[in-house]
């Protein structure tokens, strides 16, 4: 999945696959990547239309989808 980066202070990238509801974060300072699944379109198109990014993954995506670590 190609990810593209973005102006946060907490994420280096973000990647998005509609077909499969796939979303990629890329955190910065070691954070890692991470998958989420089952992520819709349209929460995508908040998050990264949000005012702060991080705020929007702490709030309302951490805990609500499923996730895992990817290196």
């Amino acid at each position: 999945m190609r990810r593209y980066f973005v102006e946060s202070s907490a994420l280096q990238s973000v990647g998005y696959d509609e077909q499969t509801l796939t979303l990629e974060l890329e955190f910065r300072d070691k954070g890692g990547v991470w998958r989420y699944d089952k992520f819709p379109k349209r929460e995508f198109n908040k998050f990264i239309h949000s005012d702060s990014m991080g705020r929007f993954f702490a709030t309302k995506i951490k805990g609500n989808y499923p996730e895992t670590k990817i290196e």
